[in-house]
């Protein structure tokens, strides 16, 4: 078969755009190099679209959040990624998370079901010189195909630190100190484990975060900075005493019952608490919210043991760290993701910037039906900068500052501001109802 697009790159972002190009009738080549004796720092696979860091697509919410929103802008325009989401998702209260083998597994089903798409298990080492490309590679690009990105872009690729949290085994946590509860008992099942703590036990645990041994960092690593979406839990520790409580750990709307009085029937709040929530559907592995750490494992082992209900943790998995590599968009790449210098390459996914499974995938999205536009002849019409989908966009191609940019989730601070009259308490509201509202018309233009 020829190919009207060649996609390099199976995680989320390429796997959305393929699925948006091959169901118009592109005949599109996906390039994959894991399966084909290739792998990554931080992939377990070979699967397409693997979840290599949460299980958690965040926030479900459409109506006053922002990833929500996002949520329901992909699924109006027939998003892969949501519609596999929908049938690995496990309990997480008002959160979207999946089990991460039945996603991946869903995603290569319905990939697999294309005519027009080839999945090849290749590794592309050097940036295509003509034909239409979409470069998804995402933050794990093998070192010879970023060296040839890093040629084309005239510039050094930026770079941070994404840090891995450790998975439990659900039969190993003790329900005799820990309980169940989703926080401000939201959502219509109890979906967290909760590990409380004394201020005594948290004090320890944020001394042993700052004395346990860490990983070495390579010389080419040392000055790479965090982003502040993933950063390590011992790090979080250094920005001070509180820091963690007000954070991951945070105890607020969380009452435990153990602790329940005749003056507090539903319990009281502990001192901090480590939250724990499901990662597969049968419910037998749970990972530790907001604990990505770069912690050696045995020393994660010992400090993680000595949090209450934790005692006798088996662990499936433990915290790791990788780097993560993006390109300054705003600097390098036009208001459709093409490469200034080359524009037949596009770039999707954490490649530009965003960060965040939905926001990849969402930007895997876009890069796919401006694709399909091309072929076709027509004029591309940006989503409108009022809707999640237009927000991130704008903001990735322009709209930030390329002298400070960083890797972003979608929020409703990259939003046009709604009328100012509007409460505060309703303006969430405001924001998703007009995105919604202007998402109607964008889609008739685009489809007609």
């Amino acid at each position: 078969m020829t190919y009207d697009v060649h996609i390099i790159g199976g995680g989320l972002a390429g796997s959305e755009a393929a699925w948006q190009l091959a169901r118009r009738g592109v005949r599109v080549r996906l390039s994959e190099m894991r399966g084909g004796g290739d792998t990554s720092p931080a992939h377990q696979g070979t699967g397409l679209a693997e979840l290599v860091c949460s299980n958690s697509f965040r926030s479900d919410d459409s109506d006053r959040n922002a990833v929500g929103l996002l949520h329901h802008e992909m699924r109006e325009l027939d998003s892969l990624i949501m519609g596999a989401a929908s049938v690995a998702a496990v309990p997480a209260g008002s959160a979207l998370a999946v089990d991460r083998d039945v996603f991946s597994a869903e995603v290569e089903q319905r990939l697999a079901a294309l005519p027009t798409l080839d999945v090849v298990r290749e590794r592309i080492d050097t940036l295509p010189a003509a034909g239409l490309t979409i470069v998804a590679t995402g933050p794990l690009t093998a070192a010879a195909l970023a060296q040839s990105i890093g040629n084309a872009t005239g510039a050094e690729s930026l770079a941070f630190f994404d840090a891995i949290a450790p998975i439990v085994y659900r039969d190993t946590v003790d329900m005799d100190v820990c309980w169940m509860a989703s926080r401000w008992d939201k959502g219509e099942t109890k979906d967290y484990i909760n590990c409380p703590m004394t201020r005594a036990q948290y004090v320890a645990f944020r001394e042993g975060l700052l004395a346990g041994e860490k990983t070495e960092f390579r010389e080419w690593e040392a000055n790479t900075p965090y982003f502040d979406g993933c950063m390590p839990i011992e790090v979080m520790a250094e920005r001070g005493e509180d820091t963690l409580r007000f954070g991951p750990m945070k105890p607020v709307g969380l009452d435990n019952p153990h602790q329940a009085t005749a003056e507090f029937p539903n319990g009281r709040w502990a001192y901090a608490v480590v939250q724990l929530r499901q990662d597969n559907k049968l419910g037998t592995l749970w990972n530790m919210v907001g604990f990505q750490t770069k912690l050696k494992h045995a020393e994660q082992v010992r400090l993680f043991r000595t949090i209450p209900g934790l005692e006798q943790a088996e662990f499936a998995r433990l915290g790791g760290l990788h780097r993560n590599t993006f390109l300054n968009s705003p600097q390098l790449l036009d208001r459709q993701l093409r490469l200034k210098s080359a524009p037949h390459i596009r770039f999707a996914g954490q490649m530009t910037g965003c960060e965040g499974y939905v926001e990849s995938a969402a930007v895997g999205l876009m890069a796919g039906i401006m694709a399909a536009a091309e072929l076709r002849g027509n004029d591309w019409t940006a989503p409108p900068r009022t809707t999640a989908l237009g927000a991130l966009l704008a903001h990735i191609t322009g709209d930030a500052e390329a002298d400070s940019y960083q890797p972003m989730n979608v929020n409703f601070g990259l939003f046009p501001p709604v009328d100012p009259s509007v409460k505060k308490k309703v303006r969430k509201e405001a924001y998703t109802q007009r995105a919604k509202s202007d998402l109607v018309f964008w889609k008739s233009a685009i489809t007609a």
